[in-house]
Parts: structure tokens; sequence; C-alpha cells
């Protein structure tokens, strides 16, 4: 399936003439399980948040529920994704910490595994 790939508040805009748009698509193929990693690490600014175990089962429930996807899955690809996510910040010239937001969350999705 088409997705955009990066799916999350900051690039869902609302546009007086369009209604609200997702804008900055990155374009990439896979399963709809795989679209969910960027709702769920955001607001990067907030770690404490997102990557809190509890808020990030309730987020996949209610994601999953209300799309139909298979939960285990997102899972899966949502810590694929964060540590992807951590390599395109190195390739953008953000130092390699380990409190990197994309890390904690991979972290944390690891023991939900």
């Amino acid at each position: 399936m088409l997705l955009h790939g990066d799916l999350q508040h900051y690039n869902v805009l609302f546009d007086n003439e369009r209604g609200w748009t997702a804008t900055d698509p990155k374009g990439v193929i896979g399963e709809l399980e795989y679209e969910l990693c960027a709702l769920l690490r955001n607001p990067m600014e907030l770690p404490e948040v997102f990557a809190n175990p509890v808020t990030i089962k309730h987020r996949l429930e209610i994601l999953t529920t209300a799309l139909h996807l298979d939960y285990t899955r997102a899972l899966r690809w949502s810590y694929a994704q964060s540590i992807l996510s951590a390599f395109w910040d190195i390739e953008d010239g953000y130092p390699f910490v380990p409190d990197n937001p994309s890390l904690l969350l991979a972290r944390t999705l690891k023991q939900l595994i």
C-alpha cells in the first residue's frame, strides 16, 4: 500500500480552502501498520510521555482498533521504524546520544514485544 511515511501531528495542517491536509509525504510502500510509528513518537519534545509503556499501549490499542489493524504487527513495525528514525537523525547531522527520543521509544517498544 502507498503510505505517507511520516504521518504525525506536525504534518497534518488545516487549510481554509482544502480543509485538513497531510503535508511532507515520503511516499513509501508498506503495510498500514508501519504508518503508526510516527504518531507514536510525538510530540518529540516530550519523550517522558511518548516513551511511556502505558501511553504506547493506549495509543496502539486505539489506533489498531479504529483502523482494524494488527496490534502486534504495529508494535513490531513501530520498533523497527524507531530505530530507523534514529539513523535518520544521524544522517541529518544530529549527534548519536543515548537519550535520542527515537531510541528511547525503541527501548520501550522492545520491552513490549
